[in-house]
């Protein structure tokens, strides 16, 4: 299995990636992302992997990619739609430099689940802003 990574582009916070995802949903009724290079590794990132998105510095959050498909721009260029599943899933963030383009993941670098990390008594009441300043601190 192979993740993906991706700068959310735009995005202040999980939030508003949340609000966004769901009007792309109610729009479109799917959730994709174009992109113009098709991975060579397709096949790995579909046997589970996911979208982790990087957001204002900090790896923080994934989506199950279920398929990606060769599809094309509305221009009539070739692309690659990347799917993804609607579930966000938060993960122990990181921070992250800034790239081009995606990046490949391994499986054993990613980052852990929140829930799967255990809960943090009183995460969850914290502020996301403040939650994503420890997290890019890599205090949580």
């Amino acid at each position: 299995m192979l993740h993906m990574m991706k700068l959310a582009v735009g995005i202040r916070d999980l939030a508003h990636l949340r609000e966004v995802q769901a009007n792309h949903l109610a729009a479109e009724g799917r959730l994709r992302h174009l992109t113009r290079s098709f991975p060579r590794r397709a096949d790995e990132i579909r046997d589970g992997g996911s979208m982790y998105w990087v957001i204002d510095g900090a790896l923080v959050v994934r989506q199950l990619i279920p398929d990606i498909t060769a599809e094309r721009f509305a221009d009539g260029s070739a692309c690659a739609a990347i799917h993804l599943d609607p579930a966000l899933v938060p993960v122990a963030g990181r921070p992250t430099r800034a790239f081009q383009g995606w990046r490949y993941l391994a499986a054993d670098a990613a980052p852990p689940d929140i829930i799967a990390a255990g809960d943090v008594s009183g995460l969850n009441t914290l502020p996301e802003t403040l939650r994503l300043g420890l997290r890019k601190l890599g205090l949580l």
